[in-house]
């Protein structure tokens, strides 16, 4: 799936290996939710589909072979359908199929780039800084208060660490003086296509409104430009904070998502 992934990236295409590595092993135990199956033509992966407790279909499909889309769709009928709206070959399939585009919330697909990124500054006694293997419980701990309620664990985060293409030095946090991960801020770095995706980012309630999730997302992009990439992309809900936050990093949009039901 990755390896789909990683060769179809562009700004017209829904997905990065950040993407499945990060949902795939964030949690232990959630593996019966889902059914994931491949297509392959002239030996390598061509299509792919990751159905979600048989409601929600996420799919990715080589250009080259539209006609794969309808198949997928019909190996998995009846499924909510998240495309990007750049993905003209889906969306012509969706219509074959009877799809119609449902009026929901939305993702905005946005992007940074790296040439210029302002110096990480955080107040007195704060570090920002990227993360060991010595930091396990903290980083869990600062995930599961920003996303409360998580099902995150120490065990699972092993998971996400062991991943490909998962770096330690991507993995960003802002530690505050009595010890605790104030933010945090992963990137998952495609170096094939010089582009990193953050994911998942976040402030413990505690130290809001202080810069310092825009600290660890300058940290960990800062190290991502060290490392050869071009541009950081992400893909927050429109009209809600994530979105304002990321547009005063600078942050632009390029495309956004779409959801189809039949």
């Amino acid at each position: 799936m990755q390896h789909l992934t990683r060769r179809l990236w562009s700004h017209s295409a829904n997905w990065h290996v950040g993407d499945l590595a990060w949902q795939r092993f964030q949690h232990v135990g959630r593996e019966p939710e889902w059914q994931r199956e491949l297509w392959e033509r002239d030996g390598e992966v061509a299509a792919w589909a990751w159905e979600r407790q048989g409601k929600t279909l996420y799919l990715q499909v080589d250009p080259a072979h539209p006609d794969l889309a309808d198949e997928v769709l019909k190996r998995f009928p009846d499924r909510e359908v998240m495309i990007l709206d750049a993905e003209r070959h889906l969306i012509e399939a969706l219509e074959r199929q009877g799809y119609a585009r449902l009026d929901t919330d939305y993702q905005v697909f946005m992007t940074h780039d790296l040439r210029e990124l302002p110096e990480v500054e955080v107040q007195e006694g704060f570090t920002a800084r990227s993360i060991t293997e010595a930091d396990l419980a903290r980083r869990v701990e600062v995930h599961q208060a920003v996303w409360h309620p998580s099902r995150l664990t120490e065990e699972s985060y092993r998971n996400v660490m062991a991943a490909w293409p998962y770096r330690a030095d991507l993995d960003w946090v802002v530690e505050a003086p009595d010890g605790r991960f104030a933010a945090k801020c992963l990137i998952w770095f495609d170096d094939l296509n010089r582009v990193g995706e953050l994911e998942p980012v976040g402030t413990h309630p505690d130290f809001r409104r202080m810069g310092l999730g825009a600290a660890a997302c300058y940290g960990a992009m800062r190290a991502l430009r060290d490392l050869g990439a071009d541009q950081a992309i992400v893909y927050p809900f429109h009209g809600g904070p994530a979105e304002k936050f990321y547009e005063s990093l600078g942050f632009r949009p390029y495309a956004r998502t779409l959801n189809y039901a039949r």
